[in-house]
């Protein structure tokens, strides 16, 4: 085992000692390093699919799961016209200050009508475009002017300071008193799924919140986020290894396949839309999986990645 594997196991194991999770947290966030042209990136390409799958390019309210350090991607969402924009995380980490200071970033960056940040800024970002340059098919200069006046604008920035009318941030997420049924024209994700223990709920939950029409728009990522050298090197590490190398930790990821998703979906009567997937070769054979995922397709086995999305069709 090489010392950094050492050193996360280790790190796992010592957050079964009360406080030292807690304090880590505080100190280092979600973990993500979320600019303003990060989430600019991440918000337009989910929009350009959305149009790309007919799908609803005006969400008025918009639901976001695991906004971590920073809420730009939803204020991405109240920029370009949507109303209220909920988000849920598991844990507390967005600051107030950072999220005023990520709105003046995102103006300056729509008032421009910047392309879209493309690999060469961000070669980690899916779902991969096309097309970078800046979409005024959804967005025209009419709508833009009438999304970035003054009025919205401030309306917005109070409602960060307050965290109410167009703002709700909610952590921890998971209660039932935060599901208001059939109030969500779309629900976005960035490489979130995969760290949520409970899937079966979460798509319970996604299915309420949904208005009838309403669609989810997900990029998950099912790589092993550096606790092994290969890819996919989670799928063959003990459950007791695995067990003390999350530790205390609120989330890690829940090594679920592909088909695990794809699953859910169909349960909970979504209509499939367009899918993505990532895929890249397994750099070890089948033998050597933990015995829990000795049963995995071919497929799940190449899907290190997808982007999806799914409608609640009426009934």
């Amino acid at each position: 085992m090489k010392l950094r594997h050492i050193a996360q196991l280790l790190f796992g194991i010592s957050t079964f000692i009360p406080g030292v999770y807690k304090w880590r947290s505080k100190k280092t966030g979600s973990g993500g390093a979320y600019s303003a042209k990060y989430c600019y990136s991440v918000y337009l390409r989910h929009m350009v699919m959305v149009k790309k799958s007919n799908l609803n390019t005006s969400p008025k309210v918009v639901a976001e799961l695991g906004p971590g350090d920073s809420l730009g991607v939803g204020l991405m969402a109240l920029l370009l016209g949507a109303e209220k924009y909920y988000a849920f995380d598991a844990v507390k980490f967005a600051s107030t200050p950072k999220n005023l200071k990520m709105l003046d970033e995102l103006i300056q960056l729509l008032e421009k009508q910047e392309s879209i940040p493309n690999d060469k800024d961000f070669p980690r970002i899916k779902p991969k475009l096309n097309d970078y340059h800046f979409p005024i098919d959804i967005y025209s200069n009419k709508h833009l002017k009438y999304c970035l006046s003054s009025k919205r604008i401030d309306q917005i920035r109070l409602s960060i300071i307050n965290n109410n009318v167009m703002v709700e941030y909610k952590a921890p997420w998971f209660e039932e008193s935060n599901i208001i049924k059939d109030s969500v024209d779309m629900i976005i994700s960035q490489a979130v799924l995969e760290h949520i223990d409970d899937l079966n709920s979460s798509y319970s939950a996604m299915y309420k919140w949904l208005k009838p029409n309403g669609f989810m728009t997900h990029c998950i990522d099912f790589k092993c986020h550096g606790k092994s050298d290969v890819w996919d090197g989670h799928w063959k590490i003990s459950d007791l290894h695995w067990f003390l190398l999350r530790g205390a930790r609120s989330y890690l990821i829940n090594r679920e396949p592909f088909s695990v998703h794809s699953q859910l979906i169909k349960n909970y009567n979504f209509k499939l839309g367009l899918v993505v997937p990532t895929i890249s070769a397994p750099t070890f054979p089948d033998m050597d999986l933990n015995p829990r995922f000795k049963s995995m397709s071919k497929i799940d086995r190449e899907t290190s990645g997808v982007f999806i999305q799914a409608e609640k069709v009426s009934q």
